[in-house]
Formats: structure tokens, C-alpha cells, sequence
């Protein structure tokens, strides 16, 4: 059986740091900073109270979200919206948590996600 490859590292943006453009990352990310562009991250993303992203999409296993993202995110496992998160985008992941106090304008897929089925062909 193949075992997936664990990402490894971690990535911090900075308080006052500033990317524009998008980011790959195999490992995890803490965005402190602020991010213009989409992000595609293999392992976590926590993005700090300081830390802002502006984008398309966000991709990552799991998200905490302490600060403000402006982006459609997918999650592979789990997303929180902790108190002090604001969350402006969609969200599709396998289990959600939102606490109180968080802000989210979007619409949320949770759970896992079927394959999609041939449509069944009536007989005339």
C-alpha cells in the first residue's frame, strides 16, 4: 500500500509582510501578514488575527482562521472560524466549526462528498 507523503515545514508570513500573487506551499503556512492571491497549501494553514488573505481560493488540509480571509476555501479535513475570524467566501470542507463571535457571509459544503453516479437510463 502507498502512504501518503507527509508534508513537512512550516511557512510564516510575517506581520507587515506582504505577498501578491499566488503560493504553493508542501508544507503548513501561518499567514501574520497579509496575502493577495490564491493559496494552495499540502499540510495546515492557521491564519493568525493579523494575518489577511485576499483571493480566489484557498486549499489546505486544515484552516484555522483567527484573522480575516476574503476567498473560496476547500479544506480536506477540518475548518474553524475561531471568535476572532472573519470569513467572506464559500466554504467546502469535511467538518466545520464556527465559533461565537466569528463573522462568515458565504455558504458551507460540509461532510464528505459522494461520488458522482451515472445517471440511470429508463427503459421505453
Amino acid at each position: 500500500m502507498l502512504a501518503r507523503k507527509r508534508p513537512s515545514g512550516i511557512t510564516f508570513i510575517g506581520p507587515g509582510t506582504r505577498i501578491e500573487g499566488n503560493l504553493h506551499a508542501e508544507g503548513g503556512v501561518r499567514v501574520d501578514g497579509t496575502v493577495r492571491g490564491s493559496l494552495f497549501v499540502e499540510g495546515d494553514l492557521e491564519v493568525a488575527p493579523t494575518g489577511r488573505i485576499e483571493g480566489e481560493e484557498v486549499r489546505a488540509r486544515n484552516v484555522i482562521i483567527n484573522g480575516e480571509v476574503k476567498a473560496r476555501v476547500l479544506a480536506e479535513g477540518k475548518l474553524v472560524l475561531t471568535k476572532t475570524g472573519r470569513l467572506e467566501g464559500d466554504i467546502s470542507a469535511k467538518a466545520l466549526d464556527i465559533e461565537a463571535g466569528a463573522v462568515f457571509v458565504g455558504r458551507s459544503v460540509t461532510g464528505e462528498v459522494p461520488a458522482l453516479e451515472a445517471p440511470a437510463h429508463e427503459e421505453g
